[in-house]
């Protein structure tokens, strides 16, 4: 295999710090076993100090030290190299990692203000509506309100006598001192010098020199490039100036350090900070609690996240720096293909992805775009279930969160819908209207958790109205509010409008956006929704004079980057806590409103992505996952059985409702909180229950599982507690249920003795369920990829619980003795039976992964451009049958799945297959067919041969069925 080839599969690695290169290279054996073409991998870009995700990155052009060094990934990649394989990696161009100590490109900003050479790096608003920001960044990085802070004596002013700089020292940050303002510190009692020996008149000599020439330094606002590049060259010299007056005069050791002292305060002394408050007050920075960002935080962040600011990727020096690293990895063929996190938060996507595909061709030495095809990109785009990817982007498609929402719902039984709303609706006591619930929870994002970022909008906003005279009247509140509207009232995370390109798609969103938010707000000005929607649409640019439409578009381009966020944050980690209706429907790009997807609407989405993004990619679970695709297949099971769901529920309820607390007057947990709880122990509860309650330690870690994902999740509800304001009452509430649901064992515990029996027999269910998933995502069209661990069962909730260590050594194991045993059975169908019988040990997945991804090696161009046709079924299993046939250049593979499995399996049929389940049901196959034909089963070895009915051929499900639950099917060449 040609690692720089098109990936035929991937696998998605985590890198940290206990995950290193040197692992990832001693399992590289084992992916190719398993039939992996590319590894898939996590950020390893030099990113903050113990970061387990590698997003945070803080120096674009070094590995991470955590990760390994150049000789360790040298080494990965030639192990890589050995087994032919590839590498795909994740590249975070958004958003870089601050605070802390460590970004220098961050630190400068913070030294030299907009005089920094990397001030346009960040996306600053240097001129607030806050007359006290202006020319500042607000740092919202503190514990407590600044005054506590400071005399506290938190604020340590601190001397790096080695590159002779003075900081501000909080815990874990660093806030640089402008040497603009070294004299208020060096200056303080140089009088005193004087008075004394010899020595400390040189001395004073050499402070005076340092201190006129730090005040000779360009102010902050001198923002020429040659006075910023003279104002750099001044300061490192004054800089360098200290640290030998440092190194050559010992008295400046306790002259310096007095002076601290001095700055540094007494705290029982408030008064004794003055210094240090004056010190601070004339920097390019001003320090606050960090709950201040809501509303007054001026540079743009990764959503609300203050430890991440966002770059400007729009300006090419930019770009260039901070993909010099990864493309010469590229051109050194150590890397394959990128992955693209977070493009909505770029401020022209489509403008990105050409730049990088030019250079990247620049680096393989071609030019025009029609020499090769597009090196491969892979982006992080989260599509609304009508929306489509744009056909112009130069990108390869998504990282599969649209065939991650089309592979679960093809497992949620529609039928189920209204009876599981009544369930839910009358447990909770409460009717949610999912739509109006998204609306409102995007409203309390743009008002609460990025305020900040709407009223840097709304003045923008507000400036344009106020050149026109038909729409200066607009006051710069109504037009706020209604600009929160239009963003509450958003259909889509973001548009891609250009000031020379709008698609017709994105103007639909917009008018819908408008008209939504007239509808809502019926008492307010329909002409300024209109202003709102012509500047959005830039309608009457050409009306604007030259600097107004810079203006119109800069403040379409900044309102695009902020409905990504919106959201994100309202939907994604606000929503999808509250609604909790069916929680495996609550996943990114997944849509909780759709319950399950029919079988025609699977097939017709798989040709539309053969057809327009063949090389996307197919997944099931990620690192951003909510649930893991087996805890998920266990949820959706409750939509076959909804009668008995509900008097479960009814009786868990009433036994525990002796565990709740009265926390004023009400109930704690709520009902839907509750309700949460029992589909989530549903869906993680491991699988040896037995060996659980014999084994404290493993019974204690699941509570505490349990305990720090419900904390989590109402925190992200933001109902009866959020993150910025801690409910502890609530959520020791949250914490007492949990823990008083799980105290002991079955025996003396009446809730899990009711429990245990209802939560074993659906995740028998959901392992089938599984197991069709995982050869649907291995066969339709794109790209496939597994999340690291889920070849075997994963039970993981969403981050942190879904990066917890991997057992590679003992998947190696399983794989190889599986390897061992299949090519030495003289019968397959008994060994695949045999899997299926122990079903639960996670070997059967595990089998079913490594022989469909070999399948794939074999038949490479068949998956990669084969035509795909979905195949209807008919007697009377039809509806639990999803199967289609992949065809190219006279090569045929048929994929036969089963679904809803709660009527098939029962105590005389315990497992989903043979005769006396799928008698009379047939799998019929495509109109081209002209003869009888005889497939071979991938999975059991058995021929399956084709049957004439009129003019029609079909397969008998019970003989594809016969041994395995699922069945891939090849066509044997006629003798």
């Amino acid at each position: 295999m040609n690692p720089s080839s098109a990936p035929s599969s991937t696998y998605r690695l985590q890198f940290n710090r206990g995950f290193t290169f040197a692992d990832a290279a001693d399992m590289i054996a084992y992916l190719h076993a398993l039939g992996i073409s590319h590894v898939y991998a996590s950020p390893f870009l030099k990113a903050r100090t113990g970061s387990l995700h590698g997003y945070n990155i803080v120096d674009h052009n070094a590995l991470n030290p955590e990760i390994g060094t150049k000789a360790d990934f040298d080494a990965y990649i030639e192990r890589l190299h050995h087994y032919g394989m590839g590498q795909i990696v994740d590249i975070v161009p958004n958003h870089m990692g601050v605070g802390g100590d460590d970004n220098n490109w961050w630190l400068d900003v913070l030294e030299n203000g907009e005089a920094s050479v990397y001030a346009d790096f960040f996306d600053i608003d240097w001129h607030p509506a806050n007359p006290a920001l202006s020319n500042k960044v607000l740092l919202p990085f503190l514990g407590d309100h600044y005054g506590s802070v400071l005399e506290n004596g938190e604020l340590k002013l601190v001397f790096d006598s080695k590159n002779g700089t003075f900081n501000v020292r909080y815990y874990e940050h660093l806030f640089p001192i402008d040497p603009l303002t070294y004299p208020f510190i060096l200056g303080m009692h140089i009088d005193r010098l004087t008075q004394h020996s010899d020595r400390n008149q040189r001395l004073f000599e050499a402070l005076t020199v340092v201190i006129a020439a730090c005040k000779s330094l360009p102010g902050r606002n001198d923002l020429s490039d040659s006075l910023r590049k003279y104002r750099h060259q001044s300061a490192m010299a004054c800089k360098h100036h200290l640290v030998e007056l440092y190194s050559k005069h010992p008295e400046a050791h306790t002259y310096i350090q007095a002076n601290l002292d001095v700055f540094n305060g007494d705290v029982k002394q408030p008064g004794s900070f003055d210094r240090l408050h004056q010190l601070l007050e004339t920097q390019a920075y001003r320090l606050s609690y960090w709950k201040v960002a809501t509303e007054e935080i001026n540079y743009r962040r990764f959503f609300d996240i203050n430890e991440l600011a966002a770059l400007r990727m729009e300006n090419s020096e930019v770009f260039d720096v901070t993909h010099q690293l990864i493309l010469q990895m590229v051109h050194d063929g150590q890397i394959n293909g990128l992955r693209v996190d977070h493009p909505d938060g770029l401020s022209d996507p489509c403008a990105y992805y050409h730049q990088l595909q030019q250079l990247v061709r620049k680096q393989a030495g071609t030019q025009s775009e029609s020499d090769d095809a597009f090196f491969g990109l892979w982006i992080e785009k989260i599509l609304a279930n009508f929306e489509h990817l744009p056909s112009d982007w130069p990108v390869s498609g998504t990282t599969g969160y649209d065939s991650a929402f089309l592979l679960n719902g093809i497992f949620v039984r529609q039928q189920s819908e209204r009876q599981v709303n009544r369930i839910y609706s009358r447990f909770i006591g409460l009717n949610l209207e999912y739509e109006s619930l998204l609306y409102d929870r995007k409203k309390l994002i743009t008002h609460r958790m990025l305020s900040s970022e709407l009223t840097v909008l709304a003045n923008l906003l507000s400036h344009i109205a106020q050149t026109n005279r038909r729409t200066r009247d607009f006051t710069y509140q109504a037009l706020r509010d209604a600009l929160g509207e239009v963003v509450a009232c958003f259909p889509v995370y973001r548009t891609y409008i250009t000031a020379t390109q709008i698609s017709e798609e994105d103007l639909r969103y917009v008018q819908w956006a408008i008209a939504q938010a007239k509808k809502h707000n019926p008492a307010t000005d329909i002409l300024i929704f209109d202003f709102i929607g012509q500047l959005l649409t830039l309608t009457h640019l050409d009306a604007y004079r030259n600097s107004m439409r810079r203006k119109v578009v800069q403040f379409v381009l900044k309102f695009q980057q902020y409905t990504s966020p919106v959201m994100a944050k309202g939907l994604e980690d606000t929503t999808f806590y509250i609604y909790n209706r069916l929680t495996s429907l609550n996943d990114v790009g997944f849509n909780p409103c759709a319950f399950g997807i029919s079988v025609a609407a699977f097939h017709q989405a798989n040709k539309q992505r053969l057809m327009h993004w063949p090389q996307a990619m197919v997944t099931t679970s990620t690192h951003d996952s909510k649930r893991s695709e087996d805890v998920r297949a266990r949820i959706n099971v409750l939509s076959e059985m909804p009668d008995e769901w509900q008097r479960r529920l009814n009786r868990w309820s009433r036994l525990n409702r002796h565990k709740k607390r009265l926390i004023n007057h009400e109930s704690a947990p709520s009902r839907n909180d509750e309700y949460l709880i029992y589909q989530t122990l549903i869906g993680v509860w491991p699988l040896q229950t037995g060996h659980l309650f014999e084994d404290t330690d493993a019974l204690e870690s699941l509570r505490k599982r349990i305990e720090d994902y419900m904390l989590k999740a109402i925190r992200e509800a933001k109902v009866h507690t959020s993150w910025i304001n801690p409910n502890e009452e609530y959520e020791e509430a949250i914490r007492s249920f949990v823990s008083a649901l799980l105290y002991t064992n079955p025996e003396h515990n009446a809730f899990l003795a009711d429990f245990l029996p209802f939560q074993q027999r659906v995740a028998r269910f959901g392992l089938f369920n599984s197991l069709s998933q995982t050869l649907m995502k291995l066969t339709i069209p794109g790209i496939p990829d597994i999340y690291q661990g889920n070849e075997l069962w994963m039970f993981n909730l969403v981050d942190p619980d879904n990066r917890q260590p991997v057992d590679y050594r003992e998947r190696n194991r399983l794989l190889s003795s599986l390897v061992k045993e299949s090519e030495a059975c003289t019968d397959l169908s008994v060994f695949a039976r045999q899997l299926l019988e122990q079903i639960g040990n996670g070997h059967a997945k595990l089998y079913l992964t490594w022989k469909s991804l070999k399948l794939r090696h074999r038949y490479q161009q068949l998956f990669r451009h084969g035509s795909y046709t979905g195949l209807t079924a008919q007697g009377p299993r039809a509806d639990h049958i999803c199967a289609f046939a992949r065809c190219h250049e006279g090569e045929t593979i048929i994929a036969v799945a089963a679904r809803e499995f709660v009527p098939l399996v029962t105590e005389e049929n315990d497992l989903p297959i043979g005769g006396s389940i799928w008698h009379d049901t047939f799998v019929e196959l495509p109109a081209n067919q002209s003869e009888i034909q005889t497939y071979r089963n991938v999975f059991t070895g058995e021929r399956v041969t084709s049957t004439r009915i009129d003019d029609q051929f079909f397969l008998s499900a019970a003989e594809v069925f016969s041994s395995f639950s699922v069945g891939l099917l090849v066509e044997e060449p006629a003798k």
